[in-house]
């Protein structure tokens, strides 16, 4: 019941949302790494501070529109908080102009002083959101292979890391155990990529704390886990990104080629750490044609779903 109220709270302070669902992450009483605290969210000027218990948002085209294509979306925030209306509803409402059904994603910080292993949530609410639309995938009109991840920012990070991380951390002996949580493609802007020296400091301090072993930020630099098995990525970066160093993108860039996995990899002179959905400047503003020329391109966009 608790997680009811707390959904409820977060539709009244987010305003007029437009998603067709809200669906928890979780069945009840199932929700790993948790130490059972009885926490609230918190909701500070249209971002989430605290996620007491984990869910998302579903935007769904019409279904004269549907594609069959669908994107979970992971806001960020620097693992401190989750911009889900500018990095979230905003986001899904531009996919679902494309006929691509859209999920916003709020996961668990790794700063709740519920977890049991703060790195582990993300991750952890990540996957367990890449299965529920898997799963789900006949009732929304989705074709199963046609599932990718957005992130920006920090969210960047952790949808790469659903991308590259090979091992399953959301079984609770249920049956979407038996469910892929591995996306078929990638959406990064300005994403965070390493835990390493090239870090964006908060989301490393944030998801690792502050003193990370060596293990650690291997762990969770995602340049590291690329495999043959990582999905195809598409990348939106600023020359002038004062925040996350540029150079995360370009590490990950790196991997991939080097795997030889497709990537669509874009680096604008322009649009620091704010590369938005509208006003960009410059050049920067055509990153949504590029996207959705890409997607089209790699054939998850021109499929029609039967009516």
């Amino acid at each position: 019941m608790k997680s009811i109220f707390c959904i409820a709270f977060i539709c009244l302070v987010a305003g007029t949302v437009n998603a067709q669902e809200i669906i928890p992450l979780w069945p009840q009483g199932k929700m790993l790494n948790t130490k059972g605290l009885a926490l609230k969210d918190s909701i500070v000027n249209e971002r989430a501070i605290q996620i007491a218990s984990p869910y998302m948002y579903a935007f769904l085209p019409s279904k004269d529109d549907n594609t069959g294509a669908a994107v979970i979306i992971f806001p960020g925030g620097g693992y401190h908080h989750i911009t889900y209306n500018l990095a979230g509803f905003q986001v899904a409402k531009w996919f679902n102009t494309m006929g691509i059904s859209a999920f916003v994603v709020n996961y668990r910080l790794p700063t709740s002083p519920d977890l049991v292993q703060r790195e582990l949530a993300p991750l952890q609410d990540a996957q367990r959101a890449i299965k529920l639309v898997r799963a789900n995938a006949t009732k929304w009109g989705i074709n199963p292979a046609k599932i990718g991840v957005q992130g920006s920012s920090a969210g960047g990070h952790l949808a790469a890391m659903a991308g590259c991380f090979t091992k399953d951390m959301s079984i609770i002996n249920d049956t979407l155990d038996t469910v892929s949580a591995h996306p078929n493609f990638m959406i990064l802007v300005s994403p965070v990529i390493t835990m390493g020296k090239d870090a964006h400091k908060g989301s490393k301090t944030n998801l690792l704390g502050d003193t990370p072993s060596q293990q650690l930020i291997y762990d969770y630099s995602a340049e590291l886990h690329v495999t043959t098995a990582t999905p195809i990525c598409f990348i939106a970066d600023a020359f002038n990104d004062k925040t996350v160093p540029p150079i995360n993108s370009l590490l990950f860039y790196k991997a991939l080629l080097e795997k030889n996995i497709s990537t669509s990899f874009h680096v604008f002179p322009q649009g620091g750490h704010a590369i938005a959905m509208n006003n960009n400047l410059g050049s920067t503003e055509q990153w949504k044609a590029l996207c959705e020329a890409w997607l089209k391109e790699m054939g998850f966009v021109n499929t029609t779903v039967s009516k």
